[in-house]
């Protein structure tokens, strides 16, 4: 099939980690300049949202070599602003709910590294930690959940764009433009705390539904400076630096992050008990299951200048392969007895949040905040999963259990990888 026929378009560039901000500009000028349909959406668009990863307190910022490791890179930002600012005459609108905030009390201001740069650029940014709130039915009545509260900021723009970070996730498996929405999930008071959502079987679907509602038009991949291993981390041994070189951008989350996924090594085809996905289901081919995106490279226009790996990278495997695909079926067997005792739990919980664990409540409160690890609460089954669910008698989030039965067939035939 000739290219110019193909869905989707990913870009990748080499830009040294090195380089200057106009080099830096000018290899991400190349890198979009292709993508004509997301800037002709771009520049006819009157408000456009943006999300940058970019919240760690200070004393927790890892650099290599100057460079940020973790985050956004300035360098990146700066041409990303300069970029939109010279194409579009649009109201340029940042949003985040900065995790630090909601959970240690931080300053949203002080933790923020693109904030300077939005001003310097006119960019107007949102403490989404606030209110207002909406919510948001998911297009085509969603994956894990069929509405989502979500910052109105962040929903009343014409297009969106997701500028992220090349990292590897202890729990996901990889981490880039898809993931990054993650960070647009407001907590307690309004909403559920965010390891609602973080929860085993649940995460990558809710993923893929996030990817729907906000349908990024521009998708940026900073992997100047890339990390394996996980997430965050100290940016050592636990969490080694990479050096990629790369900037990637794709006008769809998903294939932008396949193609992503490729150039770190990994199979963006591949599912759960196949590295990197240790943990949990792979979210892009989650999405791409049911029609958002792909993860077939051979129906992406996909064009780069660097050659795959751009790194070692690799998810840590933070529990055994046993322990995981335990931990999956007791999941979804959890969710499936709430199904089946529906009405016995919400005649005595209703409004409140349980902790279901092998038939039984083992935890309740109207707050959803644990303050305390699951590993702790499970007590003498540390095997058996521990599963949160509000009590809503008219289960107006609307959560799909037949995901739940589909984890507990993939769990039941599961086998130990012979690798590990």
């Amino acid at each position: 099939m000739p290219t110019t026929n193909r869905a989707y378009k990913v870009r990748a560039v080499h830009c040294d980690y090195r380089a200057s901000d106009e080099e830096v500009y000018q290899a991400l000028k190349r890198a979009t300049d292709p993508l004509t349909e997301a800037w002709e959406k771009l520049r006819k668009a009157k408000r456009i949202g943006i999300k940058f990863n970019q919240d760690k307190p200070i004393d927790r910022w890892v650099f290599f070599e100057g460079q940020l490791q973790q985050l956004v890179s300035a360098k990146v930002a700066r041409a990303v602003l300069r970029l939109l600012r010279e194409r579009t005459n649009a109201e340029i609108i940042h949003s985040d709910v900065s995790f630090y905030a909601m959970y240690e009390g931080t300053d949203p201001w002080q933790t923020g590294t693109v904030l300077p740069l939005l001003k310097e650029f006119g960019v107007t940014h949102v403490d989404a930690t606030k209110p207002p709130y909406r919510m948001v039915s998911v297009p085509g009545g969603g994956q894990m959940f069929r509405q989502y509260l979500l910052p109105e900021a962040s929903l009343d723009v014409d297009e969106f764009i997701s500028v992220a970070k090349m990292k590897n996730h202890a729990f996901m498996g990889i981490t880039m433009s898809l993931k990054n929405l993650f960070g647009l999930m407001p907590g307690e008071p309004e909403g559920h705390t965010r390891t609602y959502y973080h929860h085993l079987v649940r995460m990558p679907y809710m993923l893929a539904d996030l990817g729907r509602i906000y349908n990024p038009t521009l998708n940026i991949v900073d992997a100047l400076i890339g990390q394996a291993g996980r997430e965050w981390g100290n940016g050592r041994d636990e969490s080694p630096t990479q050096v990629p070189n790369t900037l990637i951008a794709g006008d769809h989350t998903i294939a932008t992050d396949a193609c992503g996924a490729y150039l770190m090594g990994h199979d963006p085809q591949s599912d759960w008990l196949t590295p990197p996905f240790h943990r949990d289901r792979n979210s892009l081919l989650v999405a791409a299951e049911q029609g958002f995106g792909t993860v077939n490279l051979d129906e992406i226009d996909f064009e780069s200048e660097v050659q795959r790996p751009v790194g070692k990278f690799y998810a840590a495997l933070t529990d055994s392969y046993e322990t995981v695909i335990s931990w999956r079926r007791t999941t979804a067997e959890q969710a499936l007895y709430y199904l089946d005792h529906k009405q016995e739990l919400v005649d005595k919980y209703a409004g409140q949040y349980i902790l279901l664990q092998a038939g039984e409540v083992r935890w309740h409160d109207p707050v959803s905040d644990l303050r305390v690890s699951r590993r702790v609460l499970s007590g003498d089954r540390p095997d058996q999963a521990m599963w949160m669910k509000y009590v809503d008698p008219d289960e107006e989030e609307g959560e799909h259990y037949e995901v739940y039965d589909f984890a507990l067939r993939q769990a039941q035939s599961a086998q130990v990888p012979v690798a590990a």
